[in-house]
């Protein structure tokens, strides 16, 4: 009997996959615990019309992502902050701060979680941060703490 699954099985398969199982198998345990639906030509075309959706939405998620690198790749971003003597500032400029900068100065939206910062930030002068954004696409930044 061929089923498609609709949770991931151990042993089995993972969800979306259409497999071919002993029909006891597929009535007692897959269908019987909610696990699969038997693969009907109305439930592949569903499926199908869930993958082509998923496809789309990861497309659109990664022009966006580009649409964003784009405005940023190679581009300089400027931090006043605070300091006492010696140069040494009051805390340090995290991924939040940079973040936040991003968006002033450029107007894009990038979440704190997706800049690493190659160390904390704690003096005045020239800094990178990578910004990885999902699926892959992501850029260089640069980074310029100056004295507020």
């Amino acid at each position: 009997m061929k089923v498609i699954l609709i949770k991931d099985v151990k042993g089995s398969g993972k969800k979306g996959d259409v497999l071919n199982v002993a029909d006891g198998y597929a009535r007692n345990y897959l269908i019987g615990k909610g696990f699969a639906v038997e693969a009907t030509q109305k439930n592949l075309n569903d499926l199908q019309g869930k993958k082509s959706s998923e496809q789309h939405k990861i497309d659109v998620e990664i022009a966006d992502n580009k649409a964003i690198v784009e405005k940023i790749k190679d581009k300089e971003i400027v931090i006043r902050a605070k300091a006492g003597q010696g140069g040494k500032l009051f805390g340090a400029v995290t991924a939040a701060a940079v973040s936040d900068e991003l968006k002033k100065q450029f107007g894009v939206d990038v979440d704190k979680k997706k800049i690493n910062l190659s160390s904390d930030i704690k003096t005045f002068g020239d800094f990178s941060a990578a910004v990885k954004l999902t699926h892959g696409v992501g850029c260089e930044i640069k980074i310029k703490v100056v004295e507020e």
